[in-house]
Order: C-alpha cells, then sequence, then structure tokens
C-alpha cells in the first residue's frame, strides 16, 4: 500500500494556553473542520453525556466515571471526493487516547462507530489513526483500515483521552484523496465563520486574515498572544496579516449591526534534515534499518517534534509519496536514499534535500571450527581462520589483531572481522571454545570369530569422535571390523584432533563352542584353528575349577575329552592361548571368549 502524508495539520502544542484550544465536550457542538484542523491544548471533561447512559459504543467501554466518554474532543467533517482517506492522531508516547468514528449527520443518531480503537498506548506510539503510520511502523495495533469515501458523506470524530497525562493531541489528515483532490477533498461549506477554520502555516509564512464584508464601516483587529486580546493598533483595514501563533478577533462595524469573528492561527517550526553520512548494506544482512540513521538526520532536535521519513527519489521525498519501508530489502547493488524531515504538528512543513548511497558491502564470511582441542599433555593450539583477507581488521576479546592466537588453557575466545572501505564497515564475529581431549580407556574388544568372517569391535569408555585403525589400514569412523583374517593384530583408536592414540593387540582364531567326543566321528576332538598364524602358540585347558586338563602346542591341537586316560565329565572349560609376539615376547592372548562345552 502507497503511503500519504500529505495533507493539513496541528499537532501538539505543549506549551499553548488552552484558551487558545478549539475543543468542544459535545458532539452536538463538534468543531468542523475542512483543511487545517485545530490546535488541541488537552481535553478536560466529556460535557453532556453523548451515549445516553449506554454501556458500550463499538470498541469503547463505560470508564469509572459512569460514561463512555472521559475527556473528549468531537470534530466533524464532510468529505468533497471519491477516494481513500485516513487521519493520525498524534500524542504524547506517555499518554492514553482512543478514538471513534461515525459515518452520520445526526447526533442523535450515531449507530456503531465505522472506525475505532481503544488499545493502551504500552507501546508507547506516538501515533493513532485510520490508515498507516506515518514513521513507517507496520507493527502498530492503533491503526484501523483507510476508508473509502464518496462525496457528501458526513462524519463526527470522537477523541477521548484516557489517561493520568492529557497534554494535547494532533490531527493530521492523509489518504490519495488529498492527491487526486488536493483542494476538495474535504467540504469547507460545513464552515460559516467569517475568518474560516483554524489555520496552520510554517514559519517564516505570512497568513493574510481577510474580513471582507460588503457593507462595513469599519474594521477592528485585536491578537491574543497568550495574555487576553489586545487591540491591534492602526490595523483597521479588511486584511490582516499575521505572522506569530495566537488567536484573533476582528469587529465588523456595520449599520445593520457588528459582526465579530474569531480564527485560531498556529505557526510550526520547519525541521531541519542535516546531512547524512553513506551506509554499508552488509552483504550478510537481508534488510537495513533506515530508522538508524534517525538521530543522524536529525542532528540533536526532539524526535517527538519530528518525522523522518525515507523515499528512493527525489521526488517522493519533495511531495512526502512512497516512503520507504523501515526494513529496507538489501538490493544487488548500491542504492540512494533520500530523506524528509516533517513537522509533527503540521506536514506542510519539511526539509528534505538530504541524501545518501546505501553502498553494498561484503560481511567476512567466518569459516572456521567453533571448537579446539587441547591434548592433556599441556600442549598449546593455534585457533582461527585458517586462510585470511589481509584487507580485514581482525580483533580478538583478548586484545591481540592477528588473524590467529594460540592458546595454551581452557576457555572461550572471540574473534571479530571488520571490512573496512571508503569509512563503512561489515562485521562478523565467532566465539571458539577451547577444550581438553582426553584419550580414552579401551574397555572391551569383542572378536567374533566365525571363522569365514570374523568381526572385531572395539568399545571405550566414552566416545567423542575417535577414529578406528586395524594394524596399518586406513583409519575408519566405525567401531567394527569385519572379514578380519585369523592372527595376531593390532587394533588402535586415534584421537582426531592430534592428540595421540592407544591401541591394543588382539589375536583372531576359531574354535567350536562345544564337542561331543563319544566315537561317533563326529565333534570327538576340541580344536582351535588359525593358531598356526601364530609363533610358538600354546593351548592350555582348565576345569572350571583351574585344574589343567591339557597343554597343547603346535603338534598337537586336539584335545579328545580324556585327562590321564579318564573321560572328563559334561560341563564347561576354559583355556588360555600364549603366544610369542612380534616384539618376541611371550604373550597371552586378550579378548577372546575362552570357554566351551564338553557334551557327552
Amino acid at each position: 500500500m502507497k503511503r500519504y502524508y500529505f495533507i493539513f495539520g496541528v499537532f501538539f502544542f505543549l506549551g499553548i494556553q488552552h484558551n487558545l484550544a478549539q475543543i468542544s465536550q459535545d458532539c452536538i457542538d463538534a468543531i468542523p473542520i475542512c483543511n487545517n484542523t485545530p490546535v488541541n491544548g488537552g481535553t478536560s471533561g466529556f460535557g453532556i453525556d453523548d451515549f445516553n447512559g449506554a454501556d458500550m459504543s463499538g470498541c469503547l467501554e463505560k470508564t469509572l466515571g459512569g460514561a463512555i466518554e472521559s475527556n473528549a474532543a468531537w470534530y466533524r467533517f464532510r468529505t468533497g471526493a471519491t477516494g481513500q482517506l485516513g487521519f493520525n492522531i498524534g500524542f504524547n508516547t506517555t499518554e492514553d487516547w482512543d478514538f471513534a468514528l461515525y459515518k452520520t449527520d445526526d447526533c442523535s443518531a450515531l449507530g456503531d462507530p465505522i472506525r475505532c480503537n481503544f488499545y493502551d498506548n504500552q507501546d508507547e506510539n506516538t501515533f493513532i489513526g485510520v490508515g498507516e503510520d506515518p514513521t513507517g511502523d507496520t507493527a502498530n495495533i492503533q491503526y484501523e483500515e483507510w476508508l473509502d469515501v464518496a462525496p457528501g458523506e458526513d462524519y463526527y470524530l470522537l477523541i477521548n483521552n484516557f489517561s493520568n497525562s492529557n497534554s494535547g493531541f494532533s490531527i493530521q489528515f492523509s489518504g490519495n484523496i488529498f492527491v487526486t483532490n488536493p483542494y476538495d477533498a474535504l467540504d469547507c461549506s460545513i464552515i460559516s465563520n467569517l475568518l474560516g477554520p483554524p489555520i496552520s502555516a510554517c514559519e517564516f509564512d505570512t497568513v493574510t486574515l481577510d474580513a471582507t464584508t460588503a457593507d462595513a464601516v469599519e474594521y477592528t483587529w485585536f491578537a491574543n498572544l497568550g495574555s487576553g486580546f489586545q487591540e491591534v493598533l492602526g490595523e483597521k483595514d479588511p486584511t490582516y496579516e499575521v505572522s506569530a501563533t495566537g488567536s484573533y478577533r476582528v469587529i465588523v462595524s456595520r449599520l445593520a449591526g457588528n459582526i465579530i469573528s474569531d480564527v485560531q492561527v498556529a505557526f510550526s517550526t520547519i525541521p531541519t534534515a542535516h546531512p547524512v553520512a553513506n551506509a554499508a548494506a552488509c552483504s550478510a544482512m537481508a534488510t537495513f534499518d533506515l530508522f538508524s540513521k534517525n538521530n543522524e538526520v536529525l542532528g540533536g532536535q526532539n524526535p517527538s517534534n519530528a518525522v523522518v521519513s525515507y523515499h528512493g527519489s527525489l521526488g517522493d521525498a519533495i511531495a512526502g509519496l512512497n516512503a520507504l519501508p523501515r526494513e529496507l530489502s538489501i538490493g544487488a547493488g548500491s542504492q540512494t536514499v533520500y530523506v524528509r524531515v516533517t513537522s509533527a504538528e503540521n506536514p506542510n512543513c519539511f526539509d528534505a534535500p538530504q541524501e545518501f548511497e546505501l553502498i553494498n558491502l561484503e560481511t567476512p564470511d567466518l569459516d572456521f571450527p567453533l571448537e579446539a582441542y587441547l591434548c592433556d599433555d599441556g600442549s598449546s593450539i593455534t585457533i582461527g581462520p585458517e586462510t585470511f583477507d589481509t584487507n580485514y581488521n581482525y580483533q580478538w576479546d583478548s586484545g591481540e589483531t592477528t588473524p590467529n592466537i594460540t592458546v595454551s588453557a581452557l576457555g572461550t575466545h572471540t574473534l571479530t572481522v571488520t571490512n573496512n572501505q571508503a569509512g563503512l564497515s561489515c562485521s562478523d564475529f565467532k566465539t571458539i571454545a577451547v577444550v581438553v581431549s582426553n584419550l580414552p580407556e579401551i574397555t572391551d574388544i569383542k572378536v567374533d570369530d566365525l571363522q569365514n568372517t570374523n568381526m572385531v569391535t572395539i568399545e571405550t569408555d566414552f566416545q567423542n569422535g575417535w577414529l578406528y585403525q586395524l594394524d596399518e589400514e586406513s583409519p575408519q569412523t566405525s567401531n567394527v571390523f569385519s572379514g578380519v583374517l585369523p592372527g595376531e593384530h593390532r587394533v588402535s583408536v586415534l584421537d582426531p584432533r592430534g592428540c595421540g592414540s592407544v591401541s591394543e593387540n588382539i589375536v583372531v582364531v576359531g574354535f567350536p563352542r562345544f564337542f561331543t567326543p563319544n566315537g561317533d566321528g563326529m565333534n570327538d576332538d576340541w580344536t582351535i584353528d588359525g593358531a598356526e598364524n601364530l609363533t610358538n602358540p600354546i593351548l592350555t585347558i582348565y576345569d572350571r575349577y583351574g585344574k589343567l586338563m591339557k597343554q597343547l602346542d603346535p603338534t598337537n591341537f586336539g584335545w579328545d575329552g580324556l585327562f590321564n586316560g579318564q573321560v572328563m565329565p559334561s560341563a564347561d572349560y576354559w583355556f588360555t592361548l600364549t603366544y610369542t609376539n612380534t616384539n618376541g615376547q611371550t604373550t597371552t592372548a586378550k579378548y577372546i571368549n575362552n570357554h566351551f562345552s564338553l557334551r557327552r
């Protein structure tokens, strides 16, 4: 939806006296408005109950005071054209204001409001209303949908204060109806005052009040600049030029009777758009927060008194059209952003000469491990990126300014890398955790010796991404080795972080789990397969009590179940296997399932 913040204002005059305010507490006396809106110094009370004791009117509910209104201001307007219409009610961020808009020409038949908002101001917004927040805040829940209007429609607007603080408010009309019909969007025939409706102007403007009356005998002008009406000596013309905020009165002397007419004139300060430095559109960012430039644009001006908007062209900035969203999507190339600063009191008072470039800049790509490991031997380690750009600045939280640093203690280290170009910068940071890598303990090695396909499984006391190796083969991430040949092997667990390894020697042999020495020619002897691959193997068999049953050597690796010629009973028996290892030492084989059964 395009934004049009084009029109007429007013406007917080927090310092203005209440006798300058145009406030009507009752619908029947609603202030008519058609172009400029009245200056309001605050509301006080609600006069008569315009809702005749009702409990609700749209979103508004009866207050503790016994009526829907608490501190009310009523206005009315009539549309003069077809189009989209909205309005912005501006106020102090510490205050709570509600509104209800009725489509009617009769205060005694208000009906239900067609737009209504009663949310408190916990978000500390500066505007509520119909249409779109002029600051570009699309998340403001205190805004209702645009109005689609046609000529001759009458509306009554209730603005109600519901907070302990009540310093005043502003009204600004908005919508594309003021682009298509800048002079007759609202019908001014509802205003019959000789001097016309309240006038909002900008500083340095000269406002000409015109009281020309056909049968006038004399004109006498008065001004109230805060101390009551005082005659302006020497002013007797039908027109009077004013340049100061205040209330003005003319007495037109006529033979048919005098005419007395008052009008309020408010001059708003024109804000200044200060020079804005170019900004970086960092490649790591999807959007750029335009509001981050607000303080720079305002240059010390009170942000409550000005609305900053950003535009894609100078023409849009000058016209106040097509404001860019706060979170501007970053395009493929650099782009020019134009700045407009508008008075919060009167959107006709603005400054729009400034611009800045949103320049695409690469964000450093920090692609390195976020964990580093110290070996438990007290060594040190170098952390940071393996490759680096000499055009970048590197800053560690410990103060070093090199891409890499060497550490020898546990802890975290944060590296910030900045790409600086032409006074602009884009940064990214990563935090590296330095931890100790302790080698594991091999708790068990399971050897499944199925003779044709032997399997070896290595178990450790804890897992930490180890690598596993059989003899001199390439390390693997799995702790299971299949198809292991019979004989002696060396298995190792390696730390991939370079902190060493632990190893064990194992023997892979095959033997039956039971044998049946009953003379039938099947399984009559118990023996092992693969011992021939060992050097000087000796097989010793024991009963369950540790009594030596038989000792076998390479010349005789079979047992017939006899001990000194006597038949041994059915039972489980155990064995040990010793051999000479590659270092010439006699070794007992570990990690073999060294028991079997004798069955009769």
